[in-house]
């Protein structure tokens, strides 16, 4: 009994000396947690076991070596060991739970592929900047072109100012007149080309399919002098009508700014024989309409011009180079302060006469282009391959003839009658 009750009491102290060093233990916050916090806590007896392990821990090795082992397999140490290996469990589960989100999270943030939608918009994007940097280039060099034509243009328009000023009257020759003398030196270099791939044509004998195609651009050809002039005779119908633009012997033949149509129809029904009698009668019908509307164009003309010398001779004016009273010879402000004396309403009047000049222009070239048209339908197509060729030669003959005879006057009178004797 006495042991026994002996042993009773150790075992009894030993108990009260362990449970001081396990409520000595002050209570830690766990910062680093085991488990996710979603996950409800463990209950109080697995904290309690815990902290008592972690304080067996601190304790050393000594404590442990003093302390006799618990026969039971739910000690101190036991639990301390289990719930070591719990905490070691749970924090490689939390460990892997936590390696997964961010896995997961860095998938989610890593680079996504654009939707076909984007994808097309971005190509379209890229498509239209590469059209516009194209424009632009275009529109670059466009202006480029347009700076080189109007500084050749300028460069032509003074040296025809400078070369032929005696030619054309530079002294009295206006903008529109300069501008029209240079485009019809650059319609004669492409008609001399036109003529001579027409010329070609008819002399290989080729087919009348291809001898009409030259023949329609010849008279197409002619079509764009008559628009040049068109425009020429609505802003300085006098330059047209003075015949400046042509060579001197070509003055010779001017009618009306022009060729006379029936002239021409005789050159080149000459050249077109042989001729059908159908063909023969129409030319003669084509040649004397012409002639007749030649001659209203003339009477027309020969009544305008005296209207306009009625309108100049209705008052007294005073002679050229008077003014203020006194003389001033081949004064052009002195002239025009002396023939206003005319009075504002009758110089009005002149003017306007004038003007109606442009008027006859633009009729004698419609009646040209309406002869030219009318030969055409009455000739095959070979013929007026031919008439066009033949009245090609005519004015290039006439202007060599108009070169010889200024060339002659501009030399020194010895040169220019030759040796003596």
């Amino acid at each position: 009994m006495p042991s026994d009750l002996d042993q009773a009491l150790l075992l009894y102290f030993d108990g009260q000396q362990a449970k001081p060093s396990i409520q000595e233990q002050p209570q830690t916050l766990n910062i680093f947690p085991s488990q996710p916090m979603h996950i409800e806590p463990s209950p109080k007896g697995s904290i309690s076991m815990a902290s008592s392990a972690a304080a067996a821990q601190v304790a050393g090795p000594s404590k442990n070596s003093q302390a006799p082992p618990s026969k039971a397999g739910g000690g101190p140490l036991a639990a301390g060991k289990s719930s070591k290996g719990a905490i070691k469990r749970e924090g490689s589960a939390g460990g892997g739970k936590r390696g997964g989100a961010g896995a997961s999270s860095s998938d989610q943030e890593g680079p996504r592929t654009p939707d076909p939608k984007t994808l097309r918009r971005l190509a379209q994007n890229r498509e239209a900047a590469r059209k516009s940097r194209l424009r632009k280039k275009a529109y670059i060099q466009q202006l480029e072109s347009g700076r080189i034509r109007l500084a050749h243009l300028e460069q032509e328009m003074q040296m025809a100012r400078t070369h032929q000023g005696a030619l054309w009257g530079t002294g009295t020759l206006s903008p529109d007149a300069a501008l029209f003398n240079l485009e019809y030196e650059r319609w004669l270099g492409d008609h001399s080309k036109v003529v001579a791939r027409l010329r070609a044509a008819a002399e290989e004998h080729r087919p009348d399919g291809e001898l009409r195609a030259y023949a329609d651009e010849a008279a197409s050809h002619y079509g764009a002098l008559m628009g040049h002039k068109a425009r020429l005779a609505a802003a300085d119908p006098l330059h047209l009508l003075s015949g400046l633009w042509k060579g001197a012997a070509e003055r010779c033949f001017l009618w009306i700014g022009g060729f006379r149509p029936s002239e021409l129809i005789k050159v080149a029904v000459r050249h077109a024989e042989p001729l059908a009698e159908q063909q023969a009668a129409g030319a003669r019908d084509v040649e004397q309409a012409a002639r007749r509307a030649e001659e209203a164009l003339d009477a027309e003309m020969e009544a305008l011009m005296r209207s306009l010398s009625e309108v100049v001779a209705s008052d007294a004016q005073p002679p050229p180079g008077v003014f203020g009273g006194q003389f001033y010879p081949h004064h052009p402000t002195a002239d025009a302060a002396g023939y206003m004396g005319m009075g504002h309403m009758h110089m009005a009047l002149a003017m306007d006469k004038l003007a109606t000049l442009g008027t006859f222009l633009r009729q004698a070239d419609e009646l040209r282009m309406q002869a030219l048209q009318a030969l055409r339908q009455i000739l095959t197509a070979r013929q007026a391959a031919r008439c066009f060729v033949a009245v090609d030669d005519y004015f290039c003959r006439l202007r060599a003839l108009s070169s010889l005879w200024t060339s002659s006057r501009a030399a020194p009178p010895q040169l220019a009658r030759g040796p003596a004797g």
